[in-house]
């Protein structure tokens, strides 16, 4: 469904710890994607915690932390590696992946099942 998108670099992502921008699924729907550092490269991962509709970058940045993703409305932290949570209200689950690849210090949004829209969040 989707062409390889050039989205960002992975210098901007590790400077601000987090960079959002929102993709419309193969239904149309909006959904935001939250980029993160992950050991030197970036992961992406759909911006929602998984154990409310809770957005984990609320269009401010992203709360990452020792290597950890922290959900705003009740602490949890997923590793933003992984995706995985082993604490507080959402221990036990896993964010939603996004595939995206690094070349040349450039990010690209090489997901299927995503389209690129824009930068930010959807109301932006």
């Amino acid at each position: 469904m989707s062409e390889r998108t050039r989205l960002t670099t992975v210098e901007e992502v590790h400077a601000n710890a987090s960079w959002l921008f929102s993709a419309r699924d193969r239904h149309g729907e909006t959904e935001e994607v939250v980029l993160v550092p992950c050991e030197g490269g970036v992961e992406a991962w759909v911006n929602r915690c998984m154990h409310q509709p809770q957005r984990l970058d609320t269009g401010v940045g992203a709360v990452v932390r020792d290597g950890e993703i922290i959900c705003p409305r009740h602490g949890s932290a997923f590793d933003a590696c992984s995706g995985h949570c082993d604490n507080g209200e959402a221990a036990g689950t896993t964010l939603v992946d996004v595939d995206v690849t690094v070349e040349d210090g450039a990010v690209y949004l090489d997901d299927r099942t995503f389209r690129f829209a824009h930068a930010g969040g959807v109301d932006e």
